[in-house]
């Protein structure tokens, strides 16, 4: 048996609601709360790895008043990252006296529970913990299988499930947000209650488009292409709002995510079907052009390819059966234009961007 039980992982949400199941599990029998204890390991300094690691030593070498065997939780460990903190010299000295203590816990007297994160895996003390205890790593990406098993896992446990379509919708919606996509599985869960099904028609009902937040109804309305609906949204938006750049700003990130689709779609490359577009050809247009992007790994408008598919093709390509890439381009450059005149004319925000609408729709 490992002395101790180490957590680790890159999402620090999925790290702790891990560290919190398996603190339960370990003190569920022990009734002296304090037996129980819990020490945060997070620090922005050297000083403050001291700190963590004196008051984690404390803990484990200080018996139960009761006789009862204790358990330890040193939480939210940022010292195994590649920070200016993890890499100093006085932090690894403290780490390496710290693992001959470990090595010597008795796990029947004190359990102890470490959770870090993000972590550095190159790192020599990294490994050390990854080979010494019961180690659990939390790889997480951003990566829709990841997501998508979340999802899965999630709605069993909860005695429900999701349509392909549902999780696909619902990862897009959040924008691949870990921590979105597990509390709202559990909204809709709870929605269709136990053995209900959830389907893309409900997630889309109930999922907000995370990301746009307030802007999202002006920014649907507009690329709907409906004029009346763009200038009351922008009424609603306006009766709350007093500043218009952001909303600019999320106008000329789908537009430009739609003109890379017009391209691709002008010259063949993908094809948009009645429920979106197909993902190995999607991918094999991301092997094509892979030389003329800085890379795939972040999240952005300017890489069309860094998209969740779903969205891509249910949110964002539709209104490209309407609209050619010369009309993109133009809606563009009257962004810019607009954001010109909000420059010019801060206390008309809310006309600037009225008269864009009628300009572009109209």
């Amino acid at each position: 048996m490992k002395p101790f039980t180490f957590i680790c992982g890159d999402d620090d949400f999925l790290v702790t609601r891990e560290g919190q199941a398996v603190f339960a599990e370990k003190a569920k029998d022990i009734t002296d709360d304090f037996s129980k204890e819990t020490i945060d390991g997070a620090a922005q300094n050297m000083g403050d790895v001291e700190t963590a690691l004196n008051q984690f030593r404390a803990a484990t070498q200080t018996l139960s008043m009761f006789g009862d065997k204790k358990v330890v939780w040193l939480k939210d460990v940022s010292f195994f990252a590649d920070s200016v903190t993890g890499r100093a010299e006085g932090t690894k000295k403290l780490v390496t006296e710290w693992q001959e203590e470990l090595a010597k816990l008795d796990p029947s007297a004190v359990d102890v529970l470490i959770t870090a994160h993000p972590v550095d895996r190159r790192r020599k003390e990294f490994k050390w913990f990854s080979k010494n205890s019961e180690y659990t790593d939390l790889k997480s990406g951003s990566n829709d299988d990841f997501l998508l098993d979340l999802v899965f896992t999630e709605s069993k446990r909860l005695k429900t499930t999701f349509t392909t379509g549902a999780s696909q919708a619902l990862i897009g919606l959040v924008g691949g947000n870990t921590r979105l996509v597990l509390e709202e599985t559990r909204k809709l869960c709870t929605y269709v209650g136990e053995e209900g099904e959830v389907t893309d028609e409900i997630v889309i009902q109930m999922v907000p488009h995370f990301g746009e937040g307030d802007f999202f109804e002006p920014v649907e309305a507009f690329f709907s292409l409906d004029l009346n609906w763009t200038l009351d949204a922008l009424r609603r938006y306006f009766f709350i709002h007093k500043e218009a750049r952001p909303l600019i700003v999320n106008l000329q990130g789908r537009n430009r995510l739609m003109i890379q689709l017009r391209v691709l779609m002008d010259s063949g490359e993908i094809t948009l079907g009645p429920r979106g577009f197909s993902k190995p050809t999607f991918e094999a247009a991301q092997r094509k052009y892979a030389q003329h992007f800085g890379g795939f790994d972040d999240k952005s408008n300017f890489n069309v390819f860094t998209q969740n598919l779903w969205y891509l093709g249910n949110k964002v390509a539709p209104p490209c059966r309407q609209l050619k890439l010369k009309q993109l381009v133009d809606f563009q450059v009257s962004f810019t234009k607009a954001f010109e005149d909000l420059m010019r004319k801060p206390q008309d925000q809310d006309a600037v961007m009225r008269d864009l609408a009628i300009a572009c729709l109209g």
